[in-house]
């Protein structure tokens, strides 16, 4: 990643429709079912986002079971396989894709999904909707 691309991590634009969006990491950055890149929307507001079948997700850093933060070690988000997000205080299995929790004790809740897209090398989360 070159200098340029890394002083615009974090970087907030506005868009011409009055929406905001926060500017993530290079697209590069996200392996498909590696490590996950964290992030913060507001105080207090934990996030993070991983690519998944070659599709990038990005979800509030927050069980839907009880309010604790899902990765183990920082950007560690996934399960050994690759196949789940998992809680690392209490196992809970959430579905990359969507959300949805499909095995623990929040069994048919989900993660707070938030909006994430790619545009020109970069992956960008759109605060608006959040």
């Amino acid at each position: 990643m070159n200098a340029e691309k890394d002083a615009m991590i974090g970087a907030v634009q506005a868009g011409a429709n009055g929406s905001t969006r926060l500017r993530i990491c290079a697209s590069s950055d996200l392996v498909d079912q590696g490590l996950g890149v964290r992030f913060d929307i507001g105080p207090d507001q934990p996030a993070f986002a991983i690519r998944s079948e070659g599709v990038v997700h990005a979800y509030l850093n927050r069980c839907a079971h009880v309010p604790v933060e899902l990765d183990w070690l920082p950007g560690q988000f996934l399960d050994d396989r690759g196949v789940y997000l998992v809680c690392a205080s209490h196992g809970a299995l959430y579905e990359p894709s969507t959300g949805a929790c499909v095995d623990g004790p929040c069994r048919n809740q989900q993660l707070r999904k938030l909006p994430a897209a790619e545009h020109e090398g970069s992956v960008w989360v759109d605060l608006s909707a959040s």
